[in-house]
């Protein structure tokens, strides 16, 4: 899929930015007291292209599909957990709605290729390519027509659920197996060794990451990884993977702020950026993961998560914890005086 110079995402306000600086400088406070809060205030306020910034409806999307590279033994838990998490979002038991939930979150659950009926729900946007991808130890696990529209669709499920006042996307997943699908695209995006990319995913023990790592080098030996990212993309992608990628791209358009969950969607997100790098500038890194290849990726990145908590639930928990953060540095920007509006001496120069 290739992103015209007409329609690529507009970068985010550099006057902006800077004017947001200055404004910190004089807060209430000494200089850089608030930390990493400040840069966060600041992007946003480069984002929205103003000082008057505000978070407005945060939709939450959680894409979900099959892999078949899962009959393989990659997971330690069965394929069907994909569907019975779906009905269990759809029930509001899982991590992700309880999160949702406390904080004000509008969730959209978006079955992108369950290997499974996940019936109707007012909730469900019915997006499904195919009953799960093919298993990229024999073939490519999509074909390129599939591919693209997997990409179209994550792009409509964000104009479908983001009315024209929401400015927050928090992106999260679900599909047993897409960590080993990842750990293949991330070795494509990086050129990191595949086995650093490689991790234990729902909880694999040793026995099991070294099968992981066998299966997935199988697959590298059938065809090595594209530099084309939609062409790794359909190689070794997953459906809901694809969707994110989309989602990414479309958020980026509208010109919202994107809360990135874990490993997988930042893997999404990485993708994105290679199709269009204006993104990145959208991008508030919720958390790092505790998939092994977490971190390695957001230092390829160049960016900083929010959180460091020792999660690798997925689900879009990680961005749903970091938004209250985003919260706070939008109140304290916002809504604390300055020095010279309270009548509180500055720092002498």
């Amino acid at each position: 899929m290739a992103i015209d110079s007409a329609s690529r995402t507009v970068h985010v306000d550099e006057q902006v930015r800077a004017v947001a600086y200055r404004r910190l400088d004089v807060l209430t406070k000494p200089r850089g007291a608030l930390g990493r809060l400040e840069p966060l205030a600041a992007q946003i306020c480069a984002i929205q292209r103003t000082l008057d910034i505000r978070i407005c409806r945060p939709v939450g999307i959680v894409f979900a599909a099959d892999h078949g590279v899962a009959d393989h033994g990659v997971s330690a838990y069965p394929r069907e957990v994909t569907v019975q998490m779906v009905a269990n979002f759809l029930a509001g038991g899982a991590a992700i709605n309880v999160l949702s939930k406390l904080h004000d979150v509008d969730l959209w659950i978006v079955d992108a290729g369950v290997d499974g009926d996940c019936g109707t729900h007012p909730r469900l946007i019915d997006a499904k390519v195919r009953r799960g991808t093919r298993s990229f130890l024999d073939a490519p696990a999509m074909t390129p027509a599939e591919c693209a529209d997997a990409l179209r669709r994550g792009r409509d499920a964000v104009e479908r659920t983001m009315a024209a006042d929401s400015n927050v996307l928090i992106l999260g997943e679900m599909g047993i197996g897409n960590t080993a699908s990842s750990a293949l695209l991330m070795h494509g995006l990086t050129r990191v060794d595949l086995i650093d990319c490689v991790g234990r995913g729902t909880g694999l023990d040793d026995r099991g990451l070294a099968r992981k790592r066998e299966v997935l080098g199988k697959a590298l030996a059938r065809r090595a990884a594209p530099s084309d990212p939609v062409e790794l993309l359909t190689e070794f992608g997953g459906y809901e993977i694809a969707m994110l990628t989309g989602a990414v791209l479309a958020g980026a358009a509208r010109g919202s702020l994107i809360l990135v969950d874990g490993f997988t969607v930042s893997v999404a997100t990485a993708l994105a950026a290679q199709l269009d790098p204006g993104v990145l500038e959208y991008c508030v890194f919720g958390h790092c993961s505790e998939e092994h290849a977490h971190r390695a990726l957001l230092a390829h990145l160049q960016v900083r998560p929010l959180l460091d908590l020792g999660m690798r639930l997925g689900e879009g928990t990680g961005a749903a914890l970091a938004l209250p953060i985003v919260r706070a540095a939008v109140a304290l920007f916002t809504q604390m005086a300055t020095f010279e509006g309270a009548g509180v001496s500055d720092k002498e120069a």
